[in-house]
């Protein structure tokens, strides 16, 4: 199922499978509230990371959604992407989450290596 959840006032869209269907009479795991005009879902989540795939794209660079690991490297420097092509994998809160490209375009080089531990906004890639 796909929800949209607010944090600290930052909407994200994310892919949320129902592991297991919760007991009768048990309380809800999230707070859910309607938007009135659009009837769009927003649901307040406690302690979840940024899961923002498409991290900030400016100025032919791309920085990093979250603080973590680089798990592993995709893109190559002088490789064209397309949207949707992955460039690498950060690991956070021991969840991995796919940074993939947001615009088409030429990688000119890759900053980090896997293993390098990165801070949210950092720049991981470069394009032409």
């Amino acid at each position: 199922m796909k929800l949209k959840i607010t944090i600290d006032s930052k909407n994200y869209e994310v892919d949320v499978e129902v592991a297991e269907p919760e007991p009768a009479g048990a309380p809800p795991r999230f707070h859910q509230t309607v938007e009135s005009s659009a009837a769009r879902t927003a649901v307040a989540v406690t302690a979840a990371p940024p899961v923002d795939s498409h991290p900030v794209v400016e100025d032919k660079v791309c920085r990093s959604p979250v603080s973590g690991l680089v798990a592993s490297v995709i893109a190559q420097p002088g490789q064209t992407l397309q949207v949707g092509d992955g460039l690498l994998v950060l690991e956070a809160m021991k969840m991995e989450t796919q940074v993939t490209a947001s615009a088409a375009g030429k990688v000119k080089a890759i900053k980090v290596k896997s293993g390098d531990s990165v801070q949210a906004g950092q720049v991981l890639v470069e394009f032409e």
